[in-house]
C-alpha cells in the first residue's frame, strides 16, 4: 500500500526543515566553544606580565605568602588554598542535607506539601548573593558562626592534623573561612537538592515496585536501589554545586574576612580567588598588580574546567556499567 502524495510531500518539507534546525544547534556549539576559547586567550594574554615575572612560584604552596602591591610581590597560594578549602568543605556539608531534601520531596513528603516545600527550596536557589552576604553579617555572623567557631576550637585544636584547620581564636565578628563554608553550603544545597529531586523523580516505578516486591523496606528501597540507580545524576548535581562555590564572590567577600593570613586555619579569616579579585581589581594601580589578578582569574578559569573534567570523568564511570547493561 502506497502512501498518499500529499504525507510524502510532508516528510519532504520536514526533512528540510531538519536541516537549518541542525545547522543552528552546530553554531551554538561552535559559539560556546569560541567563548571558551575565547576567555582563555584573553586570560593568557593580559596575564603575560605576571607569568614572565614570577613563573611558577607564583603558586607554590607557603605561609609566608607576601601580596604587597607597593613592592610588587605576589603570591597566590593563600588564594588558592582559601578557594578550595571553602568550596570542598562547603560540599562536605551540603551533600548529605542535600541529599536528604531531595529524597523526602521525592519519596516521603505528602502531595499537599511536596509542591509548596519544592517552591521554597527553588526560591533559595534564586535568591541574590548579596543578599545572603547581608544576611551573614548582621544575623548569621553573630549568632552562628561565632559560637561555633568557638566550640570547634575547643573540641578539636590541638589534635595532630585536624587541629590546625581548627585553630583559632576565631574573629569577635565571626568573619572567618568557616564563615564563607557555611555560606556557601547554603547557598549550593539548593541547587544539588532541586537536581537530585528531579533525578529520583525520573526514575521508573517499576525500579521500586521491583524493590518493594522481594521485601525491601521503604529505606532500603531508597538507599539500595534508587540512590545507586541515580548516582551519575547526582554526580551531575554536586559538580553543578561545585561550580557555583568556586566562583561565588560577594556573599563570600563579605563573610570571610578578607586577610592574608599565614594560617591554615578554617576559624581565621582569609581570601578566596574571586574575593581578591572583587577586592581590588577596581583599585590596581601598577600594571603587574593588574596582571597579577588576572593570572589569579586564570588559576580559577583553569582549576574549574580541571575539576568539572574530573567530575564528568565520575559521573561517565558511575553511569557506563548501567548503558552496558541495556545494550547486553
Amino acid at each position: 500500500m502506497q502512501r498518499p502524495a500529499w504525507l510524502n510531500q510532508l516528510n519532504h518539507l520536514l526533512d528540510h526543515g531538519d536541516r537549518p534546525w541542525r545547522g543552528l544547534l552546530l553554531a551554538s556549539v561552535a559559539l560556546v566553544l569560541l567563548l571558551l576559547i575565547g576567555f582563555a586567550i584573553l586570560l593568557w594574554t593580559t596575564s603575560a606580565d605576571s607569568r614572565q615575572a614570577f613563573g611558577w612560584a607564583f603558586l607554590r604552596p607557603t605561609l609566608d605568602a607576601s601580596w604587597n602591591a607597593v613592592s610588587g610581590e605576589f603570591d597566590a597560594w593563600p588564594f588558592i588554598y582559601g578557594t578550595l578549602i571553602t568550596s570542598f568543605a562547603a560540599l562536605i556539608l551540603a551533600v548529605p542535607m542535600s541529599l536528604g531534601v531531595a529524597v523526602f520531596l521525592a519519596e516521603l513528603a505528602p502531595n499537599w506539601l511536596r509542591i509548596p516545600l519544592g517552591w521554597m527550596v527553588e526560591l533559595l536557589a534564586a535568591i541574590p548573593s548579596v543578599i545572603y552576604g547581608l544576611w551573614g553579617i548582621f544575623v548569621f555572623l553573630p549568632l552562628v558562626v561565632a559560637p561555633v567557631g568557638g566550640f570547634l576550637n575547643q573540641a578539636f585544636n590541638g589534635l595532630p592534623v585536624i587541629g590546625a584547620l581548627f585553630a583559632g581564636p576565631v574573629p569577635q565578628s565571626g568573619s572567618s573561612r568557616l564563615a564563607a563554608t557555611l555560606i556557601l553550603a547554603i547557598m549550593v544545597l539548593p541547587t544539588i537538592a532541586a537536581v537530585s529531586r528531579d533525578v529520583f523523580r525520573a526514575i521508573p516505578g517499576s525500579q521500586r515496585e521491583a524493590a518493594l516486591a522481594l521485601g525491601a523496606t521503604q529505606w532500603e528501597m531508597i538507599f539500595q536501589v534508587l540512590i545507586p540507580y541515580g548516582m551519575s545524576g547526582i554526580l551531575g548535581a554536586v559538580i553543578l554545586g561545585l561550580g557555583r562555590a568556586l566562583g561565588e564572590t560577594m556573599a563570600v567577600t563579605m563573610v570571610i574576612g578578607n586577610s592574608l593570613e599565614g594560617s591554615a586555619s578554617l576559624l581565621r579569616p582569609g581570601y578566596t580567588m574571586s574575593s581578591v579579585i572583587a577586592n581590588e581589581f577596581a583599585e590596581a594601580v601598577t600594571k603587574l598588580h593588574t596582571s597579577a589578578l588576572i593570572e589569579i582569574g586564570l588559576i580559577l578559569f583553569v582549576l574549574t574546567l580541571i575539576l568539572n573534567a574530573i567530575a564528568r570523568l565520575l559521573v561517565w564511570r558511575v553511569a557506563n556499567p548501567a548503558l552496558q547493561g541495556k545494550r547486553a
